[in-house]
């Protein structure tokens, strides 16, 4: 898959964006009524919500986003009624346009710090790992590992959490609501891709989801985006059955792009009891390996 033009994807944005609001969301009279031949609004509506003229609007939905100041896309974000992930995508999708041309800088290599990986480590009590925003985890701590056991199964750090959601037949019965959560990982990925729009991994990744999933395929063209950075989701752990368990996702500050995913069930809840049926096999299982580590040294 070829790298993502800004143009195109700043046009597309806007063109959704447009289409799934009608005159009377947006609170104008619907002129035209079932005559109408647009789903939602009009070019010359958005226009006159955002307070520019048709002409500007038509220019910057076919593209050209070069010299859009701030104001015009506050405005624009208002007249679309973005809520807030859509409203900073639609900020990244216009630097990106504003750029096309220009020569993409090469993105750094995402590496875990070592006081990252001590840290993880020391949260003995919960599941977490850090994730990088293509959904990748780059470091898990042992419950982490435990509680996504299917995800982590036969793989080597670092694990794409995308790849087993979309590819991955044991994903839908591993997920509570697998259709949700699809749609969060395609709506995540559709920000990340306007934050970084030269990460070549990342546009592998959605060429090969895309070519490999009608699923993916299909929602990643609806341009939907939001963050995930907080929620609830529940698993049906092969070991100990259903885990309802709230998540936040915190960034880091080192400027790598990083988050740690940390998840626990709410207190006095059926899921605190199978966590701790979870850690004490998370335990039993480490003690085996490191048993089957040392006879092997020893035959060795």
């Amino acid at each position: 898959m070829e790298i993502m033009d800004g143009r195109d994807e700043f046009r597309d944005f806007l063109t959704s964006r447009r289409a799934r609001i009608t005159p009377d969301q947006a609170g104008l009279p619907a002129y035209g009524g079932s005559n109408r031949r647009v789903p939602g609004l009009r070019r010359e509506e958005v226009a006159l919500l955002a307070g520019v003229s048709v002409e500007y609007y038509t220019r910057l939905e076919r593209g050209n986003a070069r010299g859009v100041s701030e104001s015009v896309l506050d405005n624009l974000a208002r007249a679309l009624q973005l809520d807030d992930a859509e409203r900073a995508h639609l900020f990244d999708l216009a630097r990106a346009a504003s750029s096309s041309g220009s020569r993409p800088r090469r993105p750094a290599k995402q590496q875990v710090r070592p006081i990252v990986q001590r840290i993880l480590d020391g949260m003995d009590g919960v599941p977490a790992h850090v994730r990088n925003g293509r959904f990748e985890s780059l470091a898990v701590n042992r419950l982490g590992r435990a509680l996504l056991a299917p995800v982590y199964e036969g793989r080597e750090l670092p694990v794409s959490h995308a790849r087993f959601a979309f590819l991955d037949p044991r994903a839908h019965e591993f997920y509570g609501d697998w259709e949700r959560t699809a749609n969060d990982i395609v709506a995540a990925l559709r920000s990340e891709a306007g934050r970084n729009p030269y990460d070549k991994a990342l546009t592998d990744l959605i060429g090969e989801l895309s070519t490999r999933s009608e699923f993916f395929r299909t929602r990643w063209a609806a341009h939907n985006v939001r963050f995930h950075n907080t929620g609830v989701k529940v698993f049906h752990h092969p070991v100990v059955g259903e885990l309802r368990m709230e998540y936040e996702s915190l960034e880091l500050t080192d400027g790598s792009g990083l988050a740690v995913s940390v998840y626990s069930p709410e207190p006095g809840s059926p899921s605190e009891d199978a966590m701790a049926l979870l850690a004490s096999w998370a335990a039993t299982m480490d003690r085996e390996q490191e048993n089957a580590r040392q006879e092997d040294a020893r035959r060795g």
